[in-house]
C-alpha cells in the first residue's frame, strides 16, 4: 500500500508522518526531525492539504519545545502561522486555541539570582542567553500570529488574546524588565486586571522613580488608543491592589497629573488639558515618549492635529511589530 502510494506520488494521512517524526524527535535526533518536519509539511502545503500540514507542524513545534529545543520549536511555530496565512485560515476560537497550545509549550524558567563565584557567573551568563533566545523565539511566533489575526478576522490591531500572551511572556521571561514592550501589548489585549497585577509586581523590583513612569506610560498608552474605560480601570485596579497588599504607592507629581488627566478627558476641556501639560511639564519631560502620547491623546479626544502624522507612536508601533499591523 505504501509502495503504491509512493509510485503515484500520493501523500499518506498526516497522522502517519506525525507518529514517525515524533519517534525521531523523541529519540533525540532533534536536527534530523526538524528538517523532516519542514520538508514533509511542505509537500502537504504544495498539495494544498493545509489542515494536515498544520497538524504536522503543530506536533513538531510542541515536541521540540517540550524537549527544550527552543530555536527549532520557534521556527516551526512561525511556520505554523505562515501556513495559516497560505491556507487563508480565518481567525476563530478553534485556531486561536491551536496557537495557544504551542505558546504554552514555550519554556518558562526563572533566571538564577544571587550568584557569586565564577562558576555561578558562567551559569548566570548561560541562563541569560537562554532566556533571550526564549523571548526572541516566542515573540517572533506571537508577532506573526498577531499579523495573521489582524489580516484574517480579528481586531485591526490583532487578537487581544495574543497580545496578552506576548505581554505576559516578555514580562516573565525577558532578562531585562522591558515595561514599554509589555505595556504596548497589554493595552492591545483585553485583560487590564492582569496588567495591573503586572505593574504591582514591577513596582516591587524596579529602581526608584521607575514605578510612577510605568503606571503613567500604561495609562497614557490606553488613552492614546482612545480607551478611556480601561485607562480608568487600570488606575483604579492598581490603587486597589496597592491598598490590599499594603505597599507604597508612588504619590509623585506625575501620578497626580495622570489623575487630573483622567478627570479632564471625561469632559470637553481642551484648554484644561493644555494647562495641565504646561503645569506638569517637568514631570512629563522625564520620558520623551509621554509627550508624544499626550499629542496622540489630544488628537483622539479633541481633534488636535499633530505636527506631523508620521511622528510619534506610529514609528514605535512599526518598530515594535516589524511594520505589520496598522494602528
Amino acid at each position: 500500500m505504501a509502495r503504491e502510494r509512493l509510485k503515484k506520488g500520493a501523500l499518506p494521512p498526516a497522522q502517519e508522518n506525525i507518529e514517525k517524526l515524533a519517534k525521531v524527535a523523541n529519540d533525540g535526533n532533534y536536527y534530523g526531525a526538524q528538517q523532516m518536519y519542514k520538508s514533509i509539511s511542505a509537500r502537504y502545503v504544495s498539495a494544498e492539504r493545509y489542515t494536515e500540514a498544520l497538524d504536522i507542524i503543530q506536533s513538531g513545534a510542541c515536541i521540540q519545545l517540550k524537549h527544550g529545543q527552543v530555536t527549532c520549536g520557534a521556527e516551526l511555530a512561525v511556520l505554523f502561522v505562515d501556513t495559516l496565512v497560505k491556507g487563508k485560515f480565518p481567525y476563530d476560537e478553534e485556531t486561536l486555541d491551536r496557537v495557544r497550545k504551542i505558546y504554552k509549550k514555550f519554556p518558562q524558567i526563572s533566571v538564577p539570582q544571587h550568584l557569586g563565584d565564577d562558576d555561578d557567573m558562567q551559569q548566570l551568563s548561560e541562563a541569560l542567553g537562554a532566556a533571550k533566545t526564549r523571548v526572541e523565539g516566542c515573540s517572533s511566533f506571537l508577532k506573526a500570529a498577531i499579523r495573521w489575526s489582524a489580516e484574517f478576522g480579528a481586531h485591526r490591531n490583532g487578537s487581544p488574546e495574543l497580545h496578552d500572551m506576548l505581554a505576559e511572556y516578555i514580562y516573565s521571561e525577558s532578562p531585562e524588565l522591558e515595561m514599554a514592550k509589555v505595556s504596548f501589548h497589554f493595552v492591545r489585549g483585553n485583560n487590564p486586571k492582569k496588567f495591573a497585577s503586572t505593574l504591582i509586581n514591577f513596582m516591587g523590583k524596579c529602581y526608584p522613580g521607575e514605578d510612577d513612569l510605568a503606571i503613567a506610560r500604561a495609562v497614557l498608552t490606553y488613552l492614546s488608543l482612545g480607551n478611556l474605560r480601561d485607562a480608568n480601570f487600570l488606575m483604579d485596579e492598581v490603587i486597589k491592589q496597592v491598598e490590599a497588599k499594603k505597599i507604597d504607592f508612588p504619590h509623585s507629581d506625575l501620578i497626580q497629573f495622570i489623575i487630573y488627566l483622567l478627570q479632564t478627558l471625561e469632559r470637553d476641556a481642551l484648554p484644561l488639558l493644555r494647562i495641565l501639560r504646561q503645569n506638569y511639564k517637568s514631570s512629563i519631560d522625564r520620558e520623551p515618549a509621554l509627550d508624544e502620547l499626550l499629542d496622540e491623546i489630544a488628537e483622539k479626544f479633541y481633534g488636535v492635529r499633530r505636527r506631523s502624522p508620521l511622528q510619534g507612536m506610529f514609528g514605535d508601533f512599526f518598530k515594535m511589530m516589524g511594520g505589520e499591523v496598522a494602528v
